[in-house]
C-alpha cells in the first residue's frame, strides 16, 4: 500500500479527476434546489446582492418582487458559488468549482476515517471508494446544491467533536462549534451539530463535569455565534429577526403541498385538528420513507447492518459515540418533527455528513463478519476480505452508474421548454408557474409559484406581485386540475395557448392562461 502523504495526494488527485468529469456530464443544475443557488449566486455576483426576483414558496414572502433571498434556505452555497463566478465568470462550470472541491475533500474524509477506525490501510481505500462511487448520492454532488459542501463540513465538524471529547481540549470545541456555524449556515438543520457538541460537552465521567462542560459547551457556541453573526445582523436588517421565522411552521405541515400553501403558513392549531389517525400515518410514512432513505442511500443498499455491527464494535470511541447522537438526532427529527420536508429531501441532503462515517463502519463491520464466518466456514480470512470487500467497491460502482443514467437526460433537458414559452411572451411578464426557479434560470423571467389554493386566490396574488399570466402544467397543485383540465373556467383567466395539445396524453401539455384585471376588456 501507498503510505502517508502520497496515499492522499494520490486520492485526492483520483477523485478531483472523477469529480471533474461527472461535472463535465451535467449541463445545468436540473432541478430546483440547485438552480435556487445557482441564481442567487449569480444575481450576487453580478451586483443584484442577496436578492430573488420570484417567489418558490410563499414562507415569509416578501411585500413585492424582487425580494431578499435565503428567507427559508441557507446562503453559503450560493456565497462560495457566487465568490467562485467572481473568478471564473457567472457561469454554471465556474460554480460547479466549490463543489468538486467539496466531493473530493468529502472522499479524503472517508479515507481518513477508514484508517482510523479500521486501523489499516485497507480500510481506508475501500471508505474513500465507496464514498468516491457513493451510489444514489453520485449526481448530486456535482451540481449547485448543497450536498458536497453540507457533507464535507458537517463531516469535519463530526470530527473536531470526536477530538473534542477525547482530549477535553477547548481549541477542539472552538472548532466544532465553528464549523457547526458553517453547517447552520448551509443548512437550517445544521444547527443539529452544534446542539450535539454542545451536548457531547457533558458526557464525561468524574469531578468537574459540569463545569468542565460549560466551559467547553460555551467555548463552541461562542465560535459558532461568531461565524453566524453576520447573517443574523443582515437578517435582522432585511426580515427584523436574527433567523426566518416562517421556516418552522413546517413543523406543522400537513402535506407537503402546504409549501405554497396561500395564505402562507401552517399552523399547530391546524395540525391537531387534522385528527390523531392522519397525523399518526403521516409519521409512519415518513419513518418508512426515511427507512429506505438510510438503507438504499446512505448504506448502499445492503451495507446497513455491516455499518451498525461496525459503530457497535466501535462505540467506546468518543468519535462514533459523538456520530452516533447526530445520526440518531437527525434521522429523528426529519421522521417525527419536521416529517414532510424530511422524507422529501431534507434527511436525504443532510446524510451526506454521515456517509464517510457509514462507509468506513461498514468496512469494520465488514470484516468483524467475514472473521466470524471463517471461523465457523473455514475461509481465509485475507482472501475473503479481499473478495468481499472488492465486491463492496463493485456494488457502489454499479449504483453509481445506475444513478447517473437515471438522472443526466431529465437534467439536462429539465425545464427548457420554459425558453419556448417566453419567446411567446414580453420581456416584462411575470408569471405563476410550477416551477418560478427553474422559470428564472432558463428565461430570465420573474415568477411566483402556484399556489395550493382555490385559483379563486390568483387575482390576489397577482395583484400584490404583479403577475400578468398563469402557466399549468401536469405538476400543478391539485386545486388547479379542473383548470388544467380544461373542466372549469374563471371569468379572470384568459387561455392564451395551449401547447402540445396535439401530442397524445397530457402529461407534457402547457396551458398559458392571462390574468384579466378587474375591469378589462375580456
Amino acid at each position: 500500500m501507498i503510505a502517508g502523504r502520497r496515499a492522499y495526494a494520490l486520492l485526492g488527485a483520483l477523485a478531483l479527476a472523477w469529480g471533474v468529469l461527472l461535472a463535465l456530464l451535467l449541463e445545468q443544475p436540473g432541478y430546483t434546489d440547485a438552480y435556487y443557488y445557482f441564481n442567487a449566486a449569480r444575481r450576487l455576483a453580478e451586483g443584484h446582492g442577496l436578492t430573488d426576483p420570484y417567489l418558490w414558496t410563499y414562507f415569509n414572502a416578501p411585500d413585492r418582487l424582487p425580494g431578499p433571498s435565503h428567507t427559508y434556505w441557507m446562503p453559503l452555497q450560493s456565497l462560495i458559488a457566487a465568490a467562485s463566478m467572481a473568478i471564473g465568470g457567472a457561469t454554471f462550470r465556474a460554480a460547479q468549482v466549490p463543489a468538486v472541491l467539496c466531493y473530493a475533500g468529502l472522499v479524503l474524509v472517508a479515507f481518513g476515517l477508514g484508517e482510523r477506525l479500521g486501523a489499516r490501510r485497507r480500510h481506508a481505500w475501500v471508505a474513500a471508494l465507496l464514498v468516491m462511487f457513493s451510489g444514489f448520492y453520485i449526481p448530486y454532488w456535482v451540481t449547485t446544491d448543497t450536498f458536497a459542501l453540507f457533507g464535507l463540513v458537517g463531516a469535519l465538524a463530526l470530527l473536531a467533536l470526536g477530538r473534542a471529547t477525547e482530549g477535553r481540549q477547548l481549541r477542539w470545541y472552538a472548532l466544532g462549534g465553528a464549523l457547526g456555524g458553517l453547517a447552520h449556515l448551509t443548512r437550517a438543520d445544521g444547527v443539529l451539530l452544534v446542539l450535539v457538541l454542545a451536548g457531547m460537552a457533558f458526557w464525561r465521567p468524574g469531578p468537574g463535569r459540569w463545569t468542565g462542560g460549560l466551559r467547553a459547551a460555551g467555548v463552541g457556541l461562542l465560535a459558532y455565534g461568531i461565524v453566524m453573526l453576520p447573517w443574523f445582523a443582515r437578517n435582522l436588517d432585511v426580515l427584523g429577526t436574527p433567523l426566518p421565522l416562517g421556516g418552522a411552521d413546517t413543523i406543522w405541515m400537513r402535506s407537503y403541498d402546504e409549501l405554497v400553501r396561500w395564505p402562507p403558513g401552517a399552523s399547530a392549531s391546524d395540525f391537531l385538528a387534522w385528527g390523531a389517525g392522519p397525523i399518526l400515518r403521516s409519521r409512519l410514512e415518513a419513518l418508512a420513507n426515511n427507512l429506505g432513505t438510510f438503507v438504499a442511500v446512505e448504506t448502499w443498499v445492503i451495507l446497513g447492518p455491516l455499518a451498525l455491527l461496525g459503530g457497535w464494535r466501535r462505540r467506546s470511541l468518543a468519535l462514533v459515540r459523538g456520530f452516533a447522537l447526530y445520526a440518531a438526532a437527525l434521522h429523528f427529527v426529519m421522521t417525527f418533527v419536521f416529517a414532510f420536508p424530511g422524507y422529501r429531501g431534507g434527511l436525504f441532503h443532510s446524510s451526506a455528513a454521515l456517509l464517510p462515517f457509514w462507509a468506513a463502519l461498514a468496512v469494520v463491520g465488514l470484516d468483524e463478519g467475514i472473521a466470524w464466518a471463517a471461523q465457523r466456514r473455514r475461509w481465509r480470512p485475507a482472501e475473503a476480505s479481499a473478495v468481499f470487500n472488492g465486491a463492496a467497491v463493485l456494488l457502489a460502482l454499479a449504483l453509481t452508474l445506475s444513478a447517473l443514467s437515471a438522472k443526466l437526460d431529465g437534467w439536462n433537458d429539465n425545464a427548457r421548454f420554459y425558453r419556448e414559452i417566453a419567446r411567446d411572451l414580453p420581456a416584462d411578464v411575470v408569471l405563476m408557474v410550477n416551477d418560478p426557479v427553474a422559470l428564472y434560470y432558463q428565461a430570465g423571467l420573474s415568477g411566483v409559484v402556484v399556489p395550493d389554493a382555490d385559483p379563486a386566490v390568483v387575482p390576489e396574488i397577482a395583484a400584490r406581485y404583479g403577475v400578468t399570466h398563469l402557466l399549468l402544467d401536469a405538476n400543478r397543485t391539485a386545486p388547479f386540475g379542473g383548470l388544467f383540465a380544461g373542466e372549469e373556467v374563471r371569468p379572470f383567466l384568459r387561455l392564451v395557448r395551449h401547447y402540445r395539445a396535439d401530442t397524445p396524453g397530457r402529461d407534457d401539455d402547457r396551458l398559458l392562461f392571462e390574468i384579466v384585471r378587474e375591469g378589462a376588456a375580456p
